[in-house]
């Protein structure tokens, strides 16, 4: 077992200038050393661009990739996923942060499980860095469970470059990671839980996934399309995820 593997740590960036500086610190606070950052710029106004590469001139291994045009968080990471060189892949948000030791933790507990995919418990902030809740998450995660509430937070996620190639986020604005926990999951892979918060997940009311029409739209096509869910359930499930969701940030 090679206890020093590379890490490849994915952002996907778009109008986030407010809170990037702080995520990147975070990244380089790690404990564990051995990451490469892939970055993508998903910003067709380049007005940002010259902040972002003063920012990831204190990385030592980055691949900073510039789209042409907004493609969206869903093909950003899966262009990112194809240049990543690490034996284990994380992703983060670029408004979210880590804990010091996230990387050191998780890796050691994905090495200690042989796991190809993992996730961890994550605290909730708001735009003024105030923790206000903490999402804990199960012992035990499957299917049937996972698709009334998606406990998986993105920031929290490594997964194992075992499983690299089914690693392709389906092309929705909001819930395509959900989306795609939920295919790996139906396909056989087995999630690891490890119940310690290593994360903070920033609830902005100015982000993408706080427009609640957005969302609604995108669950109901994850489980009408992508799950072939019947109407009538699709509806209820989209009912049971928004409640669920109230729940975890109040």
């Amino acid at each position: 077992m090679n206890n020093n593997p590379l890490i490849s740590i994915i952002i996907s960036y778009y109008k986030k200038k407010e809170y990037i500086k702080k995520t990147l610190n975070s990244i380089l606070r790690q404990s564990y050393k051995n990451f490469e950052l892939i970055f993508v710029y998903d910003q067709e106004n380049k007005k940002d661009l010259k902040f972002i590469k003063n920012l990831l001139k204190k990385f030592k291994n980055t691949k900073l990739i510039i789209n042409k045009k907004n493609i969206g968080v869903a093909k950003s990471r899966n262009l990112a996923v194809k240049f990543c060189r690490g034996k284990y892949i994380a992703f983060i948000d670029a408004d979210d942060i880590w804990l010091k030791n996230k990387l050191k933790v998780h890796l050691l507990f994905m090495q200690k499980n042989n796991s190809n995919i993992s996730y961890t418990s994550y605290g909730i902030i708001n735009d003024k860095d105030k923790l206000i809740n903490l999402r804990k998450v199960s012992n035990l995660i499957y299917y049937e469970k996972l698709i009334k509430n998606c406990e998986i937070g993105l920031s929290t996620v490594m997964i194992s470059k075992k499983i690299k190639n089914k690693v392709i986020f389906p092309n929705l604005k909001t819930q395509e990671d959900f989306a795609l926990w939920l295919k790996l999951m139906r396909n056989g892979y087995k999630f690891y839980p490890l119940n310690k918060v290593l994360s903070y997940w920033r609830k902005a009311d100015n982000s993408l996934s706080s427009s609640s029409i957005q969302k609604i739209s995108d669950a109901f096509k994850l489980y009408y399309n992508l799950e072939n869910k019947n109407f009538i359930y699709s509806i209820y499930s989209v009912i049971v995820l928004a409640y669920n969701k109230i729940n975890k940030i109040l």
